[in-house]
């Protein structure tokens, strides 16, 4: 699935490249997850907060753009150690640390996308 996505975007993933990948994350899991656990919360409640004070999207978008990444790197890591067959307590809790953090940044930006375009719908723009 990764490799066809890439392959969209100019750059050939095959299998091994793949393997590569997913051994890199495995061989360097605490560092990644020292990272990504506090990136992801960071970023998610940083986009909430700018979400309540009613920012404006052009400030928003940023953000949730990074959280988004934040999250879908931390659910492909899990995903490793699930290929591999690491079944436990810890790669359940981050996986669902990640989906949690994507859905809220992905709603936030869908919810607010849907929003402008139906306020430029109602002023004619």
């Amino acid at each position: 699935m990764a490799g066809i996505l890439l392959g969209h975007l100019g750059m050939a993933m095959d299998g091994a490249a793949i393997a590569a990948m997913g051994d890199f994350s495995r061989a360097h899991c605490l560092a990644i997850c020292a990272f990504l656990v506090p990136a992801n919360v960071l970023t998610t409640v940083a986009m909430l907060a700018m979400r309540i004070q009613g920012r404006p999207w052009g400030d928003r978008l940023p953000v949730a753009l990074l959280a988004v990444l934040f999250a879908a790197v931390m659910v492909f890591h899990v995903g490793t150690w699930f290929a591999v067959g690491v079944v436990m307590a810890p790669t359940y809790i981050l996986l669902t640390l990640g989906l949690v953090c994507l859905w809220i940044n992905g709603r936030a930006l869908l919810v607010t996308a849907r929003s402008r375009s139906e306020i430029s719908a109602a002023i004619g723009s």
